[in-house]
Parts: structure tokens; C-alpha cells; sequence
């Protein structure tokens, strides 16, 4: 079996002894939001890959977190690593996700990462 054969800027070589995405640490400049900013998910269009879930685009919630620095997926499934940027949680009320979820559970929550590119400010 043959190892696998990394390009030396690959970040799985980056990354050695740090982790992954610590290995971008750094590198995306200054966030542009910050934890308790209310954001809306925007509807970008998605060529082959992305990790934004379609059911969140047009959500409104609120960062809970800067969570890291990386390449968005979209970008890193096709060997860009050159221009890593912030990654955030943000949290939703699931009625916000789904009018018809039940008010019996009126403060349910959901919460999951989106990169920079796919937030505005409301």
C-alpha cells in the first residue's frame, strides 16, 4: 500500500504536531463579527460542496463563538488552503428554523459552525 503524497503546503503537513485547524491560526485577519452579534445566514449559491446547510440560509441567529481559522470546505475540497477565514457558531430557536416546530418546545435550540463568507449582520 503507498502513503499517501502531500504537496508540502498541504495542511495535513501544516498541521503536523499543532492539529488541524490550529494550523491556520492567525492567518484569516480580523473577525468581522463577535460572540452575541445577531447574523442571517446568506443564500449563496454552492458548486458540488458545501457545509451550510440549506435550512439555516435565510435564518437569522446569534454568534456564540469564534471558533476557528481554516478554509471554508467549499474551497478546501478543491486544494484552495490559501485564503483561510473565520469560522463562527451560531446559535437558532428552532421555532425560527421550523414555524411549525412545537411550542411545547419554544426554547429549543440549534447551534452550528458557518464560515465568515456565509454571514451579514442583521
Amino acid at each position: 500500500m503507498s502513503k499517501p503524497v502531500y504537496d508540502l503546503e498541504h495542511h495535513a503537513k501544516m498541521a503536523y504536531g499543532i492539529g488541524d485547524p490550529q494550523c491556520f491560526k492567525g492567518k484569516a485577519g480580523k473577525p468581522k463579527f463577535k460572540e452575541g452579534d445577531r447574523v442571517r445566514i446568506k443564500d449563496l449559491p454552492d458548486i458540488f460542496y458545501t457545509r451550510t446547510m440549506t435550512y439555516t440560509r435565510g435564518a437569522e441567529g446569534v454568534v456564540t463563538e469564534l471558533v476557528y481559522e481554516s478554509p471554508a470546505a467549499e474551497d478546501e475540497a478543491f486544494g484552495n488552503e490559501d485564503t483561510p477565514e473565520w469560522f463562527y457558531s451560531v446559535k437558532f430557536m428552532q421555532k425560527e428554523l421550523w414555524p411549525e416546530y412545537s411550542d411545547t418546545y419554544s426554547n429549543d435550540a440549534l447551534e452550528t459552525e458557518f464560515p465568515e463568507r456565509y454571514l451579514e449582520a442583521v
